[in-house]
């Protein structure tokens, strides 16, 4: 069973990025969604089977919160597409964010 999780980390002020609205794109083109909490992480997709093989696109809405914390914002969103295996297990999907930049990486 594969199952999903998300961090965002304010690489500027050194602190979790919360309150960001997070779009799933799932292979069939439905959506799920959801929003970071206080220590800016995200795991409740409400999928109780867990996830299928396939791509699947998670888009974090970073404006809102990047022009309320630092006046400014390049990215309106961030789109990061990925491919789960069949039975790949957890996956997570850390962003690390700042007004005029972006990372993110396979985490564990």
């Amino acid at each position: 069973m594969n199952t999903l999780s998300s961090h965002v980390l304010d690489t500027t002020l050194g602190k979790p990025a919360q309150g960001i609205a997070l779009t799933l794109t799932l292979p069939d083109g439905s959506t799920l969604s959801g929003e970071t909490d206080n220590d800016g992480r995200f795991n409740n997709w409400g999928v109780e089977d867990g996830f299928a093989a396939g791509v699947y696109t998670l888009r974090f809405h970073c404006k809102p919160y990047l022009v309320e914390t630092h006046g400014k914002s390049f990215y309106p969103h961030i789109d990061i597409t990925f491919e789960l295996d069949e039975n790949g297990g957890h996956y997570h999907v850390p962003l690390l964010i700042s007004p005029f930049g972006f990372s993110s990486y396979r985490g564990s």
